[in-house]
């Protein structure tokens, strides 16, 4: 049976009382595409308290009885933010786009996902496939080992085998997505000074180094664990200058220490990629903005950034 959304870009608004429908509208009145490339997954309720859209796009409608409340954090309003991302993987579209959702009210909604990476995942995954948080842009690109972790978790979540797969799976999306044959990796070490041969921490001899050694005996090309702050110096002045990145993508161990230096030099043009998974989703790398929802103000820019990167 022919799948009439298999060439579109499915682009869902979120949370409904978050920026969402906003960054959308303007997004795609800034971009101004083809009503046939575009499927919006929202409300017509939602979208009209937002704004109004140049073009006639479709529009796949999802129930919000709810009155619209920028800023309130709803059990409702998560449950309809989840519902979009649902109807999103079901009618496989060839790249989704995701506008900010607010965990805590999709939590409050009943639905316990981490992230839209992780309801993604449950939705699209088959045979043992898994979700990676990959933040772009341009040539500067971050893979996080560890994604909504608490920081006292985050040592005991990184393991042998886990840096093993991501890694596998990170050279999968090179070479398959980019056609970049043979990647290069550089590894964050999680302690301070990679750990000063066990001075001050033994996770890098312990864990990453056997890891490292498994990794490189499969073909793949990876640094020993190098300290974060030096490592992204480099990173942070090649980028600035418009220069190319040393390495075709940093490996970060939590959230915050490889996100700051992208978002200090890219804050607007960073995207949030979902990698591993058959459809390659895209979104904002900020949230909801639920301080300034409802005031027309909000920025497009990441947005924007977000639906051009499936157009290539």
């Amino acid at each position: 049976m022919n799948n009439k959304y298999s060439n579109k870009i499915a682009i869902t608004t979120g949370d409904p009382n978050g920026i969402g429908a906003e960054i959308t509208i303007k997004a795609l009145n800034l971009l101004n595409l083809p009503s046939k490339d575009i499927v919006i997954i929202s409300n017509k309720k939602v979208l009209n308290t937002y704004g109004k859209l140049n073009n006639n796009y479709e529009v796949i409608e999802i129930d919000y009885n709810k009155q619209i409340i920028p800023g309130e954090i709803s059990p409702e309003a998560g449950d309809f933010s989840f519902k979009l991302i649902e109807k999103a993987c079901e009618i496989k579209p060839k790249f989704i786009v995701t506008a900010p959702t607010s965990k805590e009210a999709m939590n409050l909604s009943g639905h316990k996902f981490n992230g839209q990476t992780e309801v993604l995942e449950y939705f699209l995954a088959q045979n043992g496939q898994k979700a990676e948080m990959l933040f772009v842009s341009k040539d500067f690109r971050v893979l996080l080992l560890t994604r909504h972790c608490a920081l006292k978790d985050v040592s005991k979540n990184i393991t042998k085998s886990k840096i093993i797969e991501k890694t596998e799976r990170l050279r999968n999306y090179f070479q398959n997505k980019l056609f970049i044959k043979k990647p290069s990796f550089a590894l964050c070490s999680l302690n301070p000074h990679a750990g000063e041969n066990g001075l001050i921490g033994d996770e890098e001899e312990k864990i990453f180094i056997p890891a490292i050694e498994a990794v490189r005996n499969r073909g793949i090309n990876i640094t020993n664990p190098l300290p974060a702050d030096t490592l992204f110096i480099k990173a942070i002045q090649n980028y600035i200058k418009g220069e190319k990145q040393p390495y075709d993508c940093y490996i970060a161990c939590y959230h915050d220490q490889g996100l700051i230096p992208i978002k200090s030099v890219a804050s607007e043009k960073t995207v949030n990629m979902t990698i591993g998974l058959d459809i390659i989703r895209t979104s904002p790398s900020h949230g909801t903005a639920f301080d300034i929802a409802g005031k027309n103000i909000a920025n497009p820019e990441s947005m924007i950034e977000a639906i051009k990167y499936c157009l290539y």
